[in-house]
This record gives C-alpha cells, structure tokens and sequence, in this order.
C-alpha cells in the first residue's frame, strides 16, 4: 500500500469511527479531521510519519472507548486529557485550534 492509500484508510476509518459519537461531537470531529487532513496534504515526511501516527493513535484509542459495537458510554469517557509535556510541543496555531474546540465543545 503506498502513502496516498495509507492516508485515505486511515481517514475514512476515523470518520467511520465517530459515527459511534453522539451527534454534535461526530459533526465536530468530523470537520476537526477534514480540516487536519487537508492542511498536512503537502507536508513533509517528517511531519507526515508524525502526522499518521498521532492519528493511527487516536483512531485506536477512539475505537477502544466506544467499543466493539460502536456505542459510547457516557460523554465523559470518550476522548482523552492531554499532559503538560504534549502541550509544550503544540505550535502557537495548534494551541489556538484547541481552544477554538474548547469554546465549540462547551455551546
């Protein structure tokens, strides 16, 4: 499977996965990863093998939390806190994302 295919796998399994997610965290995430996908479109391959592996990451622990059926628990076992360290290594821009879902995930 060459890198265009790995890309599309992993990204049309992330969207199926949050057909799991209650309705407005499925919206949301699904634009999240919409967005992210095509702004890595032209990385490098470094920021593309991290890219994929963060995602890969997420699509596993996704899977996971909402279990083999695909039905969430409730709303506050899905997802994950990030620590301190993770923070330090968000660019500016990336910092800024998060708090745009911070504001979006409370309306």
């Amino acid at each position: 499977m060459n890198h265009g295919q790995k890309v599309r796998v992993l990204y049309k399994t992330i969207l199926r996965l949050h057909r799991g997610m209650p309705p407005a965290l499925q919206e949301m995430g699904n634009n999240y990863v919409k967005d992210e996908f095509k702004r890595h479109k032209n990385c490098s391959p470094m920021e593309s093998q991290k890219f994929m592996s963060e995602w890969a990451g997420y699509a596993l622990n996704l899977a996971q939390q909402l279990g083999l059926r695909g039905k969430p628990g409730p709303i506050g076992m899905i997802g994950e806190d990030l620590t301190e360290s993770q923070l330090q290594h968000f660019r500016d821009e990336q910092i800024a994302q998060l708090y745009e879902l911070l504001v979006e995930a409370k309306r």
